[in-house]
């Protein structure tokens, strides 16, 4: 694989606006908790991709639909405010904006059930012009919050324009994941629990990983990329070569979003033309940066916060 250059970085996926409580614990089947905390806030894969890649310094478009109610506002400011390029964000006449509602733990752990709104009511007619962010642009994220059947049209669009594809399969579909999407995928990011459902394997450490990665590789996977939360992450090339690379030692207060983050550090470094595996070390430490301080995409850090986690911490692949 090898990367040029480029103007900005394309996202392409939800928006939400995200109602987070913060409790003790879980709550048990018809059990009523009080919370330490409520907010509210920007959310959604696509748009918290989005937020982390102009957190990084990098430019970047980003390209979804929200509906035409109060909380459209609410998130266009906050993306406006980060600095994401929103002209390809499309208003549904009647729609719903997407919404998420987070309960974290005293753990960090979360749990989240997603209204996706706006964002599922995307249509085959609509790729045109949300395939129009390409144009100036060399690298791609998507994810599935979105119909897969647009992510794959995207894809295809994106896959004929020589872009790179960064595919985050999360949430993976009830259906699994379109058999296209790993052969148009460059690089694709499962977690844990993503991977199992892809693969059937749960990735604990780097002999189960690699087992995983060769599963996404005979499906046609290029690059894998599997992220172990606080065991690390592996990275796997279908043409050869592979690596480890260890967690960050830092104090987590919240996963939320930390995928996202990682996410948009990859594609800043891989649109930079950085090898996979310095893309996957400073990846992790966007990721790990962001389980550090609550919330989702105000969770992601500066480009300045990252080179001095990397700078402080050794990590070698």
């Amino acid at each position: 694989m090898t990367l040029s250059p480029t103007g900005h970085i394309a996202v392409i996926g939800s928006i939400n606006v995200d109602f987070v409580c913060r409790v003790a614990r879980f709550p048990h089947a018809g059990e009523t908790m009080h919370v330490h905390a409520a907010t509210t806030g920007l959310g959604g894969k696509g748009a918290n991709q989005a937020v982390a890649v102009a957190r990084l310094g990098t430019a970047v478009e980003l390209a979804g639909q929200m509906g035409d109610d109060a909380l459209a506002q609410v998130a266009r400011d906050a993306m406006a405010d980060a600095g994401v390029g929103l002209r390809f964000v499309r208003t549904e006449t009647g729609g719903q904006t997407g919404r998420a509602f987070i309960t974290v733990n005293d753990a960090g752990e979360n749990q989240i059930l997603v209204h996706g709104g706006a964002n599922m009511t995307l249509r085959p007619d609509d790729v045109p012009a949300l395939a129009r962010v390409f144009d100036g642009a060399r690298v791609v994220m998507v994810q599935m919050e979105i119909p897969p059947d647009i992510v794959v049209r995207l894809c295809e669009q994106a896959r004929a324009q020589d872009m790179t594809i960064i595919v985050d399969p999360a949430p993976v579909p009830p259906d699994g994941l379109p058999d296209a999407l790993f052969t148009l995928a460059t690089v694709m990011t499962p977690n844990e629990t993503e991977t199992q459902a892809l693969t059937g394997i749960l990735p604990t450490d780097a002999p189960t990983a690699r087992a995983a990665a060769a599963h996404l590789h005979g499906r046609g996977v290029a690059c894998a990329v599997i992220k172990m939360g606080a065991r690390g992450v592996f990275h796997s090339r279908r043409d050869g070569g592979d690596g480890f690379i260890p967690p960050f030692a830092v104090t987590a207060v919240d996963t939320v979003a930390a995928g996202d983050c990682f996410g948009a550090g990859l594609a800043r470094m891989l649109a930079s033309g950085a090898p996979l595996d310095q893309a996957v070390r400073y990846a992790a430490a966007c990721g790990a940066l962001a389980t550090t301080r609550p919330g989702a995409a105000e969770a992601a850090p500066t480009a300045e916060e990252v080179a001095a986690l990397l700078d402080t911490q050794e990590c070698a692949s």
